[in-house]
């Protein structure tokens, strides 16, 4: 027997005679012999210390000790250790789907916090309980601009993440919608590109602040805009960031998405993170997801329920508002104890210290020879440099120094092969950013 399938040789026997095949092999005849893989080259099967031992050998390849300025919609944020013991309190370990309100209500309350928190930090009317991650929330929000405008076009601005770009475009790359990109000029959207394509066959703008190359920008004019031909706007954040820029809310946004993955959310190599959207009141029964409620119960306790749940995938399929709306209840719980331990002032001096941080590493860098900082818009803690070779090259000899050096946009744009994308949160230390930058000039 296999020590990680426990089915004995007499129970996969048992199995195959309920199902009426006489193998293996039988359970997958349907398949022609030239469509079955040939072989999935697995070794033998190890012993539960050589499997331990194996995969520390494995992580230890990784370069966990680099000293981070890498961003491009995660980073590397500082989390009080309060939040991981928190949240790995086992009576937040209640049943994944809170259908039952008497049955689950610190889940649902911790919901319903977390809720209240996004809509005070967007300034937005109403959150649903979460999303996958920031990029399928920001597609969410697209379908849902369709749903609400019946209309099938979508400009997006190339400023918007190219990462969640491609996300878009691979989830409708067999549907009928009409995609414009719109080119991003001196670091902000382009008014005038944007102007051009807006017309009344147009659901929705896309637009990100800070954009992808870091600059900020008041979208109040292009929302305006938009609005005027009856399309909305979609407004993907940053969420660190308002605590000191105008909130989407006020440039009026119809849906604002992000990555949450800053809000209390470590880097863990991919995941699991948190997407996050809020919408303005009237548009509340078409957002996907659920939205957690509060209320009394008969005997007029405050309490909470699940009040909306447009994720009905289940029952309407095709039909539904959507279908990819997964949940992450315990990202979302992490996040709302995040934001209530740093409280509304922490959150902006957090994003000072960010802002602070950045604009001396701009300034240190624009000393190094042959290296030009781009300011030709503000940025808050992100911001783009002009090398004098491939940027990729670059962040290869750093990672030998000590540092993950930052996001080769060449990756993403073509023709931008020197122009690196360098990020500086709160964590970095004055004499962390010095050392970077003598590392930086050393390799160039």
């Amino acid at each position: 027997m296999n020590p990680y399938i426990t089915n004995t040789d007499a129970e996969v026997r048992q199995m195959l005679d309920i199902a009426g095949v006489p193998s293996i092999d039988g359970l997958f005849a349907d398949i022609k012999p030239k469509h079955r893989p040939k072989s999935f080259d697995l070794p033998e099967g190890l012993s539960e210390y050589e499997v331990v031992r194996k995969v520390t050998g494995l992580s230890l390849k990784n370069n966990v000790h680099l000293v981070p300025f890498l961003g491009g919609g995660f980073y590397d944020h500082y989390i009080p250790s309060a939040v991981g013991m928190l949240t790995s309190r086992g009576e937040f370990y209640t049943a994944y789907t809170p259908y039952q309100p008497e049955c689950a209500q610190g889940t649902l309350q911790s919901l319903f916090e977390y809720q209240s928190s996004m809509c005070a930090l967007t300034g937005m009317d109403v959150s649903n309980a979460s999303l996958y991650d920031g990029g399928t929330a920001l597609y969410e929000a697209m379908m849902m601009a369709m749903g609400v405008t019946g209309r099938s076009k979508i400009i997006m601005d190339g400023g918007v993440s190219p990462i969640y770009r491609k996300i878009l475009k691979t989830y409708t790359h067999h549907l009928h919608y009409q995609f414009e990109e719109t080119p991003v000029v001196h670091g902000q959207s382009s008014r005038p590109e944007i102007e051009k394509l807006l017309d009344r066959n147009t659901a929705a703008v896309i637009l990100q602040n800070p954009n992808f190359f870091g600059a900020i920008d008041d979208l109040t004019d292009i929302i305006e805009k938009a609005h005027s031909v009856g399309a909305l706007a979609i407004v993907s954040v940053y969420p660190v960031s308002l605590g000191l820029l105008k909130t989407p809310g006020a440039m009026g946004a119809d849906i604002v998405t992000g990555e949450g993955q800053s809000l209390g959310l470590p880097l863990n190599f991919g995941g699991p993170y948190l997407g996050f959207m809020t919408v303005r009141g009237k548009y509340m029964r078409k957002m996907p997801g659920r939205i957690v409620g509060e209320t009394v119960d008969t005997q007029g306790r405050r309490c909470f329920v699940n009040t909306l749940q447009a994720r009905e995938q289940h029952i309407r399929r095709e039909k539904a508002t959507s279908n990819i709306c997964t949940n992450v209840s315990l990202c979302a719980l992490q996040a709302a104890i995040f934001m209530s331990m740093i409280g509304r002032q922490g959150l902006k001096e957090m994003a000072q210290l960010n802002l602070d941080k950045a604009e001396y590493a701009k300034q240190e860098i624009a000393k190094i020879k042959g290296v030009e900082v781009k300011r030709s818009s503000p940025t808050f803690n992100e911001f783009t440099i002009c090398l004098p070779k491939d940027a990729s090259d670059v962040v290869g000899a750093m990672i030998k120094k000590g540092f993950a050096a930052g996001f080769p946009l060449g990756r993403y744009y073509k023709g931008m092969e020197k122009y690196l994308l360098v990020a500086v949160t709160e964590k970095r230390t004055k004499a962390e950013i010095d050392a970077y930058v003598k590392a930086l000039e050393e390799t160039l």
